[in-house]
């Protein structure tokens, strides 16, 4: 039975199909367990993420389920909390378990060992042991074109934290964007949150932020000092969470493509676990900024050179 049910073996096709509908009229499903003591294998992959409470990371973990289970597995998901010795504890936790192989998304500033598994990691392309991330970089060089076709030319660049190689990324392609042709300054949440009011009234017309998280602090604080946005203040977040359409103003922001990367990252594992060539090692998945109501063209357009 166990031939005709798994394709597997010397057996007629015809005799498989009058055991595989035999099956289904009993109601019988293949032991997973048992198949595991065959194999060697649990059907099984880890997912270790850096912080379940930030919206991005369900998404992401729902994408990769779904990779996960068009490939044949089930998925045991463990969260670090934003703690690497958690993160570390988790890995082994996973390998303890039995799992067949393990998609991560390491913790800012942390590169994970993960020894004895076949592993993906989802991080950022300048970091060597990437397997497939979005191009950061790219994603920022879009949003700050974005505001200088606007006609903004005084902007603020806030970030969450500098440990973050995601988010110095995103940096990196506004400042290479932006350095040429607008003043800019670059703050860090981290340092405590800038006053928005001060730096509108010192002539800044658009923030770039590293997340929406960000963007939307930034939005509050000017709802509250009676800026309008984006009459007086364009802003831009990262990653296009949920709350990006649900606020009022509507969030310009540069989503990732979770879907893919997530369905990059399974097959690399897989492949890894089947002893095949994988090609996603250093794979990069374009973004995409969609401009919503929190962008409108500079009011006042500034001239001569940025100092």
């Amino acid at each position: 039975m166990s031939n005709a049910l798994s394709g597997k073996g010397r057996i007629s096709a015809e005799m498989a199909e009058r055991v595989r509908r035999r099956a289904d009229e009993v109601g019988f499903r293949p032991s997973q367990a048992a198949r595991a003591l065959k194999t060697g294998r649990s059907g099984i992959l880890g997912f270790v993420m850096p912080d379940l409470s930030n919206p991005l990371f369900p998404k992401l973990a729902q994408s990769v389920e779904i990779a996960a289970t068009k490939a044949g597995y089930g998925v045991l998901i463990a969260d670090s909390r934003g703690d690497v010795d958690e993160q570390t504890a988790a890995i082994e936790r996973l390998r303890q378990r039995g799992v067949d192989g393990i998609v991560i998304v390491p913790h800012r500033g942390t590169r994970p060992k993960i020894q004895s598994l076949p592993a993906a990691v989802i991080h950022t392309p300048s970091d060597p042991l990437n397997t497939v991330s979005s191009d950061h970089a790219e994603g920022g060089r879009q949003a700050a074109q974005a505001l200088i076709d606007l006609g903004h030319r005084d902007i603020l660049i806030l970030g969450g934290d500098r440990a973050s190689e995601v988010q110095r990324d995103r940096i990196d392609g506004m400042v290479g964007v932006l350095g040429p042709v607008a003043r800019h300054r670059t703050a860090w949440t981290t340092d405590g949150f800038p006053d928005i009011a001060d730096l509108v009234a010192a002539g800044v017309t658009g923030v770039l932020t590293t997340s929406d998280l960000i963007a939307l602090r930034v939005l509050g604080d000017a709802y509250q000092a009676g800026i309008k946005v984006p009459d007086d203040l364009s802003i831009i977040g990262f990653d296009d969470m949920p709350l990006a359409t649900a606020v009022r103003p509507t969030l310009s922001t540069v989503a990732q493509d979770v879907g893919q990367i997530a369905e990059k990252a399974v097959t690399h594992v897989h492949s890894l676990i089947n002893n095949e060539q994988s090609n996603a090692g250093g794979m990069v998945v374009p973004m995409t900024l969609t401009l919503r109501a929190s962008t409108a063209a500079a009011r006042h357009h500034q001239t001569g050179e940025p100092s």
